[in-house]
C-alpha cells in the first residue's frame, strides 16, 4: 500500500467520482430503455445506442474522472481473436467503442441482467457457463463461428473475470479450447486500468493499452497460453 493509499481518496476524487456515477449510470438507464424500445420495433438500430453507451462512458472518464486514455494505434478487424486482460469495468464498457461491433465472451451471469441482458444476447455477447464444461464449449463455438461469419471481431478475457493490478493468474482452460477449435489468430492487449478505475472513488489519471504481436494459430497449448499471459501482463508491476 501507498502512502497515498493510506490517506485514503481526496475530496476532488470523491466528487469527481459521485457525479461520474450518476452522469454515466443515469443515462446507462436511460439508454437501456431506448434500446429495449427500439429491439421491440424491429431492425438493427439499438446497436447503435450501444455504441453511444460505450461513447458516453468515455467522455465521462475523460471529462469527470479526469482519466485519459493512451493505446497503441491498431486497426481492429474480423478474423482475429482478441485476448484483453481485465482488470475493472472499464476495458468491458470501453470494448464497442474501441471494436467494430464486438463479439465479447461474458460471463452467463451478466445475460441474466434484467433487460440489459437481452440488448447483450441480441447484440452479440457469448455467455460463458463454467458448469456445463465441454457442452458448453460447443455452443460457445457455434455462437462464435456464427457471429463472425457477418465479419465482426472476437474479444476474450482469458483470465476470465477481473483480477487485481499486479496479480497474474494462470488462464482459464476454455481459451486455449476455444483457440484451437476457431483456428483463428491471436492478439494479445495488455490493459491498466486497475489502480484508477477498480476501485470505489476513482482517481484521475492515464489508462494504457499495449497491443502485442499477433500469435497465429495452430500453436500448442503450453505455447498459446505463454504468449498470451506474457503479452497481456506487460503492463503489471
Amino acid at each position: 500500500m501507498t502512502s497515498k493509499d493510506a490517506v485514503g481518496p481526496s475530496l476532488s476524487a470523491m466528487l469527481r467520482s459521485l457525479a461520474f456515477y450518476a452522469a454515466f449510470y443515469g443515462m446507462t438507464v436511460l439508454l437501456v430503455i431506448v434500446a429495449i424500445t427500439v429491439m421491440l420495433l424491429g431492425g438493427d438500430r439499438y446497436k447503435e445506442v450501444v455504441r453511444w453507451w460505450s461513447a458516453w462512458h468515455r467522455l465521462c472518464v475523460r471529462v469527470l474522472l479526469g482519466i485519459t486514455v493512451e493505446a497503441d494505434a491498431f486497426a481492429p478487424r474480423a478474423g482475429v481473436l482478441y485476448a484483453i486482460k481485465h482488470e475493472s469495468y472499464f476495458e468491458a464498457i470501453e470494448l464497442p467503442h474501441m471494436y467494430p461491433m464486438p463479439v465479447v465472451f461474458a460471463k452467463e451471469q451478466l445475460l441474466r441482467i434484467p433487460l440489459w441482458g437481452a440488448i447483450g444476447t441480441r447484440y452479440g455477447l457469448i455467455a460463458v457457463d463454467r458448469a456445463r464444461g465441454a457442452s458448453a464449449l460447443r455452443t460457445m463455438l457455434a455462437e462464435a463461428r456464427r457471429w463472425t461469419a457477418d465479419g465482426r471481431p472476437l474479444i476474450i478475457f482469458p483470465e476470465g473475470t477481473r483480477v487485481r493490478h499486479g496479480s497474474r493468474p494462470p488462464l482459464q482452460a476454455g481459451f486455449a479450447g476455444l483457440y484451437k477449435m476457431l483456428g483463428l489468430p491471436v492478439v494479445p492487449v495488455a490493459v491498466d486500468s486497475g489502480p484508477l478505475y477498480h476501485c470505489l472513488w476513482k482517481r484521475p489519471g492515464t489508462i494504457r493499452y499495449r497491443i502485442g504481436e499477433e500469435i497465429p494459430p495452430g500453436l500448442p497449448r503450453e505455447e498459446i497460453e505463454a504468449r498470451v499471459h506474457a503479452a497481456i501482463n506487460v503492463l503489471n508491476p
